[in-house]
């Protein structure tokens, strides 16, 4: 068992009420409002701009060139990750500068924030562990979301479903994964495990507010 499956099993609730959330449920449905993916679309588009500078904090926290590259990859995965959200938005009429004047929501300044205080305060394995919710977490609900409608041929949340079950997304939570396991291994005691299950397990709380934000301002 890696560290994440030990992380997802010591925080079993606070994960089980991120991946199983209503939001989850209704968009593998197909039944979520638009107007609630829309909001969330559009906050979750500021919420990787916040996501890009904690993945630029795991660059200055990091002393191994590996760490640097992990971080780099990151990065770039998450800016490539707003494009999709800009071209959903456009569909709407809303335009890049559109969604970057949107004020936050306090679900993504408290997830957000969060996360940049757990790299600043800590060290990168509580950054990336922190982080792994997200980074990991979108793969396994796309690739979960996939399964269970097959083809999703006309499906309405069809962009959204294929792009993180998609190889490239499979590819960047895989190498995440796998990252987070050499950092464990390096400064990891059973002693701390604790500790970070607690990190763990309040990012899957904020990501299920996250999505309940969504829902409440449909």
């Amino acid at each position: 068992m890696d560290i994440f499956a030990r992380l997802k099993a010591a925080a079993a609730p606070q994960w089980a009420s991120y991946v199983d959330h209503d939001f989850v449920r209704q968009m593998g449905e197909g039944t979520l409002p638009e107007a609630a993916f829309r909001t969330y679309l559009v906050q979750d588009y500021l919420f990787l701009i916040q996501f890009a500078r904690a993945w630029a904090l795991a660059a200055y926290k990091s002393r191994l060139p590996a760490d640097i590259r992990a971080a780099q990859a990151g990065l770039a995965a998450i800016l490539d990750e707003t494009e999709l959200h800009l071209r959903l938005c456009a569909r709407w009429g809303l335009t890049q500068a559109d969604i970057q004047a949107a004020p936050e929501h306090q679900a993504t300044v408290a997830y957000t924030r969060y996360v940049l205080d757990c790299g600043a305060a800590g060290d990168l394995l509580e950054l990336h562990v922190a982080l792994a919710p997200c980074v990991i977490g979108y793969a396994e609900i796309g690739q979960a979301l996939t399964e269970q409608i097959g083809d999703l041929g006309n499906h309405p949340y069809r962009e959204w479903i294929g792009e993180y079950a998609g190889e490239a997304y499979q590819g960047v939570a895989a190498a995440a994964r796998k990252h987070l396991d050499e950092l464990a291994a390096r400064s990891m005691t059973e002693q701390r495990f604790v500790d970070l299950a607690a990190i763990f397990g309040q990012a899957s709380r904020l990501e299920a507010d996250f999505w309940q934000m969504g829902l409440d301002h449909s």
